[in-house]
């Protein structure tokens, strides 16, 4: 640990202990955890199977700065529980950056300086959620420039500008930049440092150290990481292999009653090579697996032209699926697939106007993974992309602004693209007749 850091985690937890004297933290048992069983997640010795959503911004509405909104989060949390929606995929960690479309704030200010008003804002959505039995998948660094992530942390350590897709619109250089992280001995020292400033975090609402918190279900090496664009990135799978496994030791040994993975795409997210992607995933700390599923990013799909389209990205969707949980099912771990998503009709972004291929995508993926999951197979949930609830764009093109409402697309994207929002009524059926069947089996 550098000394900076260990200054700063020595002052943070007397912080901690003086702010949080009056708690008491609630004891808790083994049984409180989300455990893997082989294929399956159990809690509390009953099978675990649930619906989910990623609720990257959670941590932000819950800031009491000027971009938190306390009463929000907690309407939105009461209307996913109701909706059965109890797991939520969050960002932990987001870095300060110059990049275009990066969320601001950010919770690492600079290296080792932190945003206490994030930190905070973190503690009150663990709390709530913990209130109403909900859990949390904790990613703690992002492949993407969307929060300024591994690229943020390369420009950091090489004094260089970082490399912007938004303005260059090089994505395959962006991608090999940002695999760079891997390889950077001071980069992966301060995300070791970020690791563990939040995992050893006392919250300030509960008393309860997060590693001692059975809200948080998993933590997660990043959002999507990859070993390097799909061209290049070869050369950089050992350094990818080495880091999941490393890192997922080091969490490990950190909060050995939680569980972790990688936040990984799956196949897709691996230089298109299952191959890899289970050699990479075999470490014994990597406790299940991950896939998303993008139908349109990955140009199966096409709003504009869906009719013709529709039946063969279904046909591909399904058997991208069923290839991933048939390699859980060989590797003897649960999966996630933990993003899907798709646009409204006519590729438009406003609550309330019509979703029908959105609502017959998530039938048809919601119908897979309910049958699977019945027959015994290793698919464990969803968390479907995303939850936008009661957030509104706040620009006319439709783009995020510091100061807007978050609405759960990220800010390089149009607000309300893959956003599911309170107002979408037919999509929310769908929803809650999944969590049911669903929630059935954890009963059974």
């Amino acid at each position: 640990m550098t000394l900076y850091k260990k200054a700063g985690v020595i002052l943070g937890l007397l912080f901690g202990i003086s702010a949080c004297a009056q708690l008491e933290a609630p004891s808790v048992e083994a049984d409180d955890f989300v455990r893997v069983d082989g294929t399956r997640f159990v809690l509390e010795g009953e099978p675990y199977y649930f619906v989910g959503t990623n609720f990257w911004y959670g941590a932000y509405l819950g800031s009491p700065g000027p971009e938190g909104d306390r009463e929000r989060l907690l309407k939105e949390l009461d209307t996913l529980k109701a909706s059965g929606i109890t797991n939520l995929r969050v960002l932990a960690a987001s870095e300060s950056s110059e990049l275009m479309r990066a969320v601001q704030p950010a919770l690492i200010r600079e290296p080792g300086e932190y945003n206490d008003n994030l930190l905070e804002g973190l503690d009150f959505l663990l709390a709530a959620m913990g209130k109403r039995d909900m859990k949390a998948v904790l990613y703690l660094n992002n492949f993407w420039q969307w929060s300024g992530g591994m690229s943020q942390y390369v420009a950091w350590f090489t004094g260089e500008e970082v490399l912007d897709p938004d303005k260059t619109g090089e994505w395959n250089a962006f991608m090999e930049n940002s695999a760079r992280f891997y390889r950077m001995e001071e980069a992966q020292a301060l995300y070791r440092d970020v690791i563990e400033t939040i995992i050893t975090r006392r919250n300030s609402v509960t008393g309860q150290y997060y590693y001692e918190d059975p809200t948080v279900m998993s933590w997660q090496l990043a959002n999507e990481p990859r070993p390097g664009s799909d061209e290049h990135g070869r050369p950089y799978f050992q350094d990818f292999k080495q880091w999941v496994h490393e890192t997922a030791r080091y969490i490990d040994s950190l909060a050995p009653h939680q569980l972790v993975s990688t936040g990984n795409e799956g196949a897709m997210g691996t230089l298109r090579d299952e191959d890899l992607y289970i050699i990479a995933h075999a470490s014994p700390y990597v406790d299940y697996l991950t896939f998303h599923m993008w139908l349109k990013n990955w140009s199966w799909f096409d709003i504009h032209n869906p009719e013709e389209t529709y039946d063969s990205a279904i046909e591909k969707a399904q058997a991208y699926m069923n290839r991933h949980i048939d390699i859980a099912n060989k590797m003897n771990k649960p999966t996630v697939l933990s993003e899907f998503g798709a646009e409204r009709d006519e590729g438009a972004f406003e609550p309330g106007t019509p979703t029908t291929y959105r609502d017959r995508i998530y039938r048809e993926v919601f119908d897979l993974v309910y049958e699977r999951a019945a027959e015994g197979d290793a698919i464990a949930g969803t968390n479907f992309w995303t939850w936008g609830g009661l957030g509104r764009a706040g620009q006319e093109d439709f783009m995020w602004a510091q100061g807007d409402d978050f609405t759960g697309d990220p800010p390089q994207e149009h607000q309300g693209l893959n956003s599911v929002f309170d107002a979408d009524d037919s999509t929310m059926k769908i929803i809650r007749k999944h969590a049911e069947k669903m929630h059935q089996l954890s009963n059974h």
